[in-house]
């Protein structure tokens, strides 16, 4: 396995291959570092692992003959301009079967023109709806977005904790505008006020003055979605320090461990969170403590949803016949359900919303931390939580 880290220049790291098999170059371009390194190395971890799965049975035998697979891995820095130019060494340089990442709207909008014209798969976690859309066939999306799990988890939020002014941050984006659009719709088609909004630059770390205009709006509750654990770490830490006691909720997008680690525990006790998959499952707890054994610390929930897709990829490839025929390849993947992994059974969905069943699908639900431990309040279904 071969292994490419992009910042200013790579560096390769290269590992045993099988000597009787052929080779197979699988690319990653996620945020390795910044804001977003979190969803970022947690996707990194997901093709690893699963690489080390096949590598380590004797390689992927697809229409006869035995790939080794490597990965070339880049960092997008969550910077669109940097993903493209990832995308575009993966493709004409690596030579890859397939992409995981980008993460982001902004990156996927940049770049999914370039694997489209290409046929290279990718698989996302860009909430933006090009992520799915009929043009773009060959990318598919890992994590449920904002506009799939915002409502039934927002009328939970306004029905059982009372939230009636709602406050938020968002990224001054395509990633900030589109989830911002899909909340202020949610909370509003739940009888809640969720005009006080504003919006920063992706590198502040200051947001006194931001907050403070919004609790002068006198906000009871705010709304974490949108941003990357890190800055929503910072985001729950300053509000406490500013006094605000109200409901602090995160909608979506896995980002809990990061936020007790930046906010503190003490600040982020009886902090609502989105769950991705019911954590209690063993499949889900056996696959963490691989990860935590792997990489040590802790583990982004996005990691098992990405090692899913990956598999349902590989697995499409053995039943098409081919590494390269991606047509072949996404029409096998369409026939996939109950696809299992560690998070849970995987269905594709999405096709009344747009058009295509490009969209994995995990039962999710909502926790509420305490004693620095997300606990299960509510499981959701695409309707309701409850």
């Amino acid at each position: 396995m071969r292994m490419k880290l992009l910042t200013l220049s790579v560096s390769t790291i290269a590992l045993a291959t099988a000597a009787n098999a052929d080779t197979m170059t699988v690319g990653l371009v996620a945020p390795l570092s910044g804001g977003g390194a979190a969803w970022g190395t947690a996707m990194k971890g997901a093709l690893e692992l699963a690489v080390k799965d096949i590598n380590g049975a004797g390689g992927l035998e697809v229409g006869g003959t035995t790939y080794n697979i490597e990965i070339a891995a880049y960092d997008s820095h969550y910077n669109p301009n940097d993903a493209v130019t990832a995308v575009n060494r993966l493709i004409y340089e690596d030579q890859v079967a397939f992409i995981v990442g980008p993460l982001g709207s902004a990156p996927l909008a940049a770049l999914v023109p370039v694997t489209t014209e290409n046929k290279k798969i990718t698989i996302t976690g860009g909430f933006t709806p090009i992520a799915v859309a009929p043009e773009h066939p060959y990318s598919f999306r890992a994590v449920l977005p904002t506009q799939i799990y915002a409502a039934p988890q927002i009328n939970y939020v306004v029905e059982k904790l009372g939230a009636r002014k709602v406050g938020s941050l968002f990224p001054n984006d395509e990633t900030g505008q589109t989830m911002s659009n899909d909340i202020a719709s949610a909370y509003e088609a739940a009888g809640a006020d969720a005009s006080a909004v504003d919006y920063y630059e992706r590198d502040r770390v200051d947001f006194v003055p931001l907050l403070t205009r919004l609790l002068a709006q006198g906000i009871d509750t705010f709304e974490l979605d949108g941003s990357p654990p890190q800055t929503a770490g910072l985001l729950v830490r300053q509000l406490r320090e500013l006094g605000f006691e109200g409901n602090i909720v995160r909608t979506g997008g896995d980002a809990t461990n990061d936020i007790l680690a930046v906010a503190r525990p003490d600040a982020s006790e009886g902090l609502y969170v989105h769950m991705e998959y019911d954590g209690s499952l063993p499949s889900a707890q056996e696959y963490q403590q691989r990860y935590v054994d792997a990489y040590g610390g802790t583990m982004n929930a996005f990691s098992p949803l990405f090692y899913t897709t990956i598999n349902m990829i590989f697995e499409a490839m053995q039943a098409a016949g081919t590494t390269e025929d991606s047509d072949a390849i996404v029409a096998e993947m369409a026939k996939m359900s109950d696809f299992e992994g560690p998070a849970g059974k995987a269905n594709w969905m999405g096709q009344e919303i747009w058009g295509t069943a490009r969209q994995q699908y995990i039962p999710y639900a909502i926790g509420v931390v305490n004693g620095g431990v997300p606990q299960v309040i509510a499981t959701c279904s695409l309707d309701k939580c409850e």
